[in-house]
C-alpha cells in the first residue's frame, strides 16, 4: 500500500512538472519576450521570407519607418547602392566582376518573396572590389501607416560570402555569412552614422535560432530580433543621437543569454 502511494506521489510530481514546463515553454516565456507593441499592425505577421519555390528564405531582421523617398535618401546617405534588376546583362556583369576582380557596386540580388510578393527595394554595400562579397538588404513595405503615421518597411539584411550557380535555376546566386545579426547591426550603424535616424527600437522577429537554413541551404544564426530605425523626414541630418527605446526586461535578459550562446557556437 505504501509503495503504491509513493508511486502515485512520484507520478503526480512528474505530471505536475511536465505541466509547468509546457505552460512556461509554450505559453509564458514566448509571450514575455514577444514585443511587437511598437507596431501592433504586425502582431500576427510571419517574420521569414520565401523563395519563389515556396522554401523558407532569409529571416527579417531590420525595419525602417518613413516614406519611400525617405528610405532612398537615407540609404544613399549611409553609403548603400540601389541594386540593379536581375537580367542576363546584370548576371554577366556579376560573373565578370567575380572573375576579373572588378567592382560592380549595383550588382543585383536574387528575388525573395514576403507575403507573396518580391521585395520593393534592394540595396547593397560592396566589400572589396569583387561582387562575390557584399552587404545587402531587401525591403518590403508592410504597413502604409504605422503607429508613427508613416509607412513601415521590414527588411532582410545579410552578407554575401561567395558566388555559385543555383542548382534550381542555373542563375548566379550568393551564399550568405551565418551571423545575420552582425549584418543587421552594420546596416543600423551605418544609418545612425549618417545622422538620418531619430529613434531606434526592437521588435520580435523570427525568434532565437541556432541552426537556421535559408532557401539556398546556407546556415544562419540569430537572436531573432528586428531592429527598427525611424528615419528623419527627407533623411535630413539630425543633430543629436537617436532616442533608444529599451527592450522589455525579459527580452534584454534573453539577448544577454543569446550573446553568450552565439559566442560559443560561432564558427
Amino acid at each position: 500500500m505504501r509503495e503504491e502511494s509513493r508511486r502515485r506521489r512520484i507520478l503526480t510530481w512528474v505530471l505536475g512538472a511536465l505541466v509547468v514546463w509546457a505552460v512556461a515553454a509554450y505559453l509564458i516565456l514566448p509571450r514575455l519576450w514577444y514585443h511587437r507593441e511598437h507596431q501592433p499592425g504586425l502582431a500576427e505577421a510571419e517574420m521569414v521570407t520565401h523563395t519563389e519555390q515556396g522554401i523558407p528564405g532569409d529571416p527579417l531582421n531590420v525595419g525602417l519607418v518613413g516614406s519611400e523617398d525617405d528610405v532612398l535618401a537615407a540609404m544613399h546617405a549611409a553609403g548603400w547602392y540601389p541594386a540593379d534588376p536581375v537580367t542576363l546583362k546584370s548576371s554577366v556583369r556579376i560573373v565578370a566582376s567575380v572573375m576579373l576582380d572588378r567592382p560592380y557596386d549595383a550588382a543585383p540580388v536574387s528575388p525573395l518573396l514576403y507575403q507573396g510578393r518580391k521585395e520593393d527595394l534592394a540595396f547593397e554595400k560592396p566589400i572589396g572590389d569583387s561582387a562575390d562579397r557584399r552587404n545587402h538588404v531587401r525591403y518590403w513595405k508592410v504597413l502604409e501607416k504605422g503607429v508613427e503615421g508613416r509607412p513601415v518597411w521590414l527588411g532582410s539584411a545579410t552578407q554575401d560570402a561567395g558566388v555559385e550557380l543555383s542548382r534550381d535555376t542555373g542563375q548566379v546566386t550568393h551564399h550568405i555569412a551565418p551571423d545575420i545579426d552582425d549584418e543587421r547591426n552594420l546596416l543600423i550603424g551605418d544609418l545612425v552614422a549618417a545622422k538620418v535616424v531619430t529613434t531606434l527600437y526592437g521588435m520580435t522577429g523570427v525568434g532565437p535560432t541556432l541552426n537556421g537554413r535559408n532557401g539556398g541551404g546556407d546556415r544562419y544564426y540569430t537572436d531573432g530580433e528586428i531592429r527598427m530605425a525611424v528615419l528623419s523626414p527627407g533623411a535630413a541630418p539630425v543633430d543629436k543621437p537617436p532616442v533608444q527605446d529599451p527592450d522589455p526586461p525579459i527580452v534584454a535578459l534573453k539577448n544577454q543569454v543569446w550573446s553568450a550562446v552565439a559566442s560559443a557556437v560561432a564558427p
